[in-house]
């Protein structure tokens, strides 16, 4: 029996103890410098989502690729705060912030990084001006509307523009322009023609917004709209400054349909025991994976099914071969944000062999 060893480079991914989540290293540069050579001559550019990876290495890997904003985007306050402290010179707070102690905690961001955050209504946009004014800094103001996810943002033309005019007004806020979220019915992602269709129905209903508040007197600098699954559509819309591109960096299971993007990050365990027949026990539980948008795939092992997924380990069947206490096996995630914040470091892999230990530094970041 094997006795595995530390994640030190030099180690030979055999002997790693599990479960361990692992980065594929050449997958990562391939896609970090697959869209920064597709954004590199356009004049919409990248804004990574930092959620999908929670690395400020990882950050710096994208925004020195090129083809980006330079900067990212963060789901809350506390994800910047790990960016800025790594100086990362822009973050975006693609959601609303609302309580007085985050607010608090944003306006002292401001004083190392151009800091914006996105809004939807009247009364945050006074408080995010009382706090500015009171810290005595500028809050960049971007105001969100919902286009097809219909969970918060801007529900009519009307109530963008008025919160423009009033975001104007404020004298300790800028304001900088829209964003939206968009997601896609599953059915339609594997579709090309589809795909690119729903892609461009959301994001035009964005552009109709932008310049209805632009034609109100309100310049929108910034317009970020589209994700990774739109990120074609988003480059060649006419009036798109930016996307927020976040699941292309690592890839999982749900992306599919983007044979360009590989997959990078993985789940590896080990066979801990075989009850039965082509029945297996593995050391991954969700506490290692998520069942986020569905269960686990086995990487490299098309006929393998993960039946179950448990605290501590999975439940694997395979019709056509048996499986060996000892063995190693890789499981692939749908959705890897869910996946990332469950660990506290990446075990950075080339040729089989690690090369470094990324920290994710942002993850467990629930404010």
């Amino acid at each position: 029996m094997r006795q595995p060893l530390p994640a030190r480079p030099g180690t030979h991914i055999s002997m790693l103890d599990t479960p361990c989540l692992i980065l594929d290293l050449d997958a990562l540069e391939h896609n970090i410098n697959y869209l920064a050579t597709y954004y590199k001559d356009s004049d919409c550019k990248l804004r990574p989502h930092v959620k999908n990876h929670r690395s400020p290495d990882i950050a710096w890997m994208q925004l020195r690729a090129g083809g980006t904003v330079n900067g990212v985007c963060a789901s809350k306050v506390s994800e910047a705060a790990v960016m800025v402290q790594a100086g990362i010179p822009q973050v975006l707070i693609a959601n609303q912030v609302i309580t007085k102690a985050k607010i608090d905690r944003l306006c002292s961001l401001c004083r190392s990084a151009d800091m914006i955050v996105a809004v939807d209504n009247e009364q945050n946009v006074h408080d995010l001006d009382e706090a500015a004014q009171s810290h005595g800094v500028n809050l960049g103001i971007i105001l969100e509307i919902d286009t097809n996810i219909h969970r918060s943002g801007i529900q009519s033309t009307q109530d963008a523009i008025n919160l423009a005019r009033k975001a104007s007004q404020a004298q300790g806020l800028t304001f900088r322009g829209i964003m939206s979220h968009q997601s896609i019915d599953p059915s339609k992602a594997g579709d090309r023609n589809d795909r690119q269709n729903e892609a461009k129905w959301t994001i035009k209903h964005c552009l109709d917004v932008k310049d209805a508040v632009e034609n109100s007197g309100f310049p929108c600098e910034i317009v970020s709209t589209g994700e990774t699954w739109s990120y074609d559509v988003a480059r060649d819309s006419i009036g798109v400054t930016e996307i927020q591109g976040g699941s292309y960096i690592t890839k999982d299971s749900s992306h599919y349909f983007f044979p360009e993007f590989q997959q990078a990050i993985k789940v590896l365990g080990t066979i801990v025991s075989t009850p039965r027949s082509k029945t297996a026990i593995g050391d991954i539980g969700v506490k290692a994976a998520t069942l986020i948008k569905g269960v686990p795939e086995v990487e490299g092992h098309p006929n393998v099914t993960v039946t179950t997924l448990q605290a501590e380990h999975t439940l694997l069947e395979d019709p056509n071969e048996e499986f060996k206490v000892g063995d190693q096996f890789q499981l692939v995630v749908a959705m890897q944000d869910a996946l990332v914040n469950r660990w506290d470091r990446y075990v950075g892999i080339r040729n089989n062999v690690v090369e470094r230990v990324i920290e994710i530094a942002a993850r467990g970041r629930h404010n």
